[in-house]
């Protein structure tokens, strides 16, 4: 009975995905100001998706939807307001009757020691990078339940894989949203909607200028961990190996995919780092294999 019910639902799902790819399907993007929100966003609308592009300030975004009054709008949005996010929700069901698809994007990073890590800015990453994403998710999910179809898109980062010295804060918020994305995807998949995962390396954005948070107060024994992290990321900033074009292409190509993936790694930095993390973690996994299983009581 369950594979018949999950059957119709999965074949109404990919009835509704091929109508989405003929420009029907309705984007929700979060942090389209800049980076790869930005990059993004244009890419839906030159693909002739519907898109509802916003950032904090409206006027950020008003010139991508300019040129596209039919099928954009630009809507003020502060993700880590909840009556800001029910209002955007609201607003974009009215320009265009639904949410198929829901790109959490924005947020913002943090360079600090564990120990340098300060609990107000701390709780603001989370707030930003995890609490708005998720409730987004709840606030999309109705529509897309009722219609068998959507794709919910977050955005995580290497980091969401691995953590590295002065990032451990952001990464916990990563980490966190890679749960839950993991988690959901297994509730709502036999629903007709789709997860992923996007994790990027670094992209030549301006992420690590006004999109970063730095300890306020560094202490002087990290200097050569953390602090030194914080001098090789300012020096990057503008080199940066990853095109957020290009990402843009891969996420979309992603959701027009028959079968996208849970996760997708993006740039040869987020490969490198993730590979490694993943051949490490099944190398010792199996390097205590005995010890693990001997923690269960003993077979009868």
């Amino acid at each position: 009975m369950y594979t018949n019910a999950h059957n119709g639902v999965k074949r109404r799902h990919e009835s509704s995905r091929m109508t989405n790819r003929a420009n029907d399907a309705v984007w929700f993007i979060t942090g389209c100001s800049r980076g790869l929100g930005r990059a993004l966003a244009e890419c839906v609308i030159a693909r002739g998706y519907r898109c509802i592009a916003t950032a904090r300030n409206e006027a950020d975004v008003a010139p991508l939807v300019a040129a596209h009054p039919a099928n954009a709008r630009a809507i003020a949005l502060d993700v880590t307001d909840a009556g800001a996010r029910e209002r955007a929700v609201a607003a974009a069901h009215e320009a265009f009757g639904s949410i198929d698809v829901l790109v959490n994007n924005a947020g913002f990073g943090y360079n600090a020691a564990v120990e340098e890590g300060e609990e107000e800015i701390v709780r603001s990453l989370f707030d930003a990078n995890f609490f708005a994403p998720a409730a987004l998710v709840r606030a999309v999910l109705p529509g897309m339940r009722a219609r068998g179809v959507g794709h919910i898109i977050n955005i995580s980062s290497s980091g969401g894989v691995t953590g590295t010295v002065g990032g451990g804060y952001y990464s916990a918020t990563k980490f966190a949203l890679e749960g839950l994305s993991e988690a959901l995807a297994k509730e709502v998949e036999p629903l007709g909607i789709r997860v992923s995962l996007i994790e990027p390396g670094p992209f030549r954005t301006d992420f690590q200028g006004s999109s970063i948070t730095v300890a306020r107060k560094p202490i002087a024994a990290y200097a050569a961990t953390a602090g030194a992290r914080r001098d090789l990321l300012r020096k990057m900033s503008g080199k940066q190996a990853g095109d957020p074009a290009r990402a843009a292409a891969a996420i979309v190509a992603l959701y027009e995919s028959a079968e996208p993936p849970l996760r997708l790694a993006l740039g040869a930095v987020a490969y490198e780092r993730i590979h490694e993390k993943l051949s490490g973690h099944l190398r010792s996994l199996e390097a205590s294999q005995a010890t693990t299983l001997a923690a269960d009581f003993p077979v009868a």
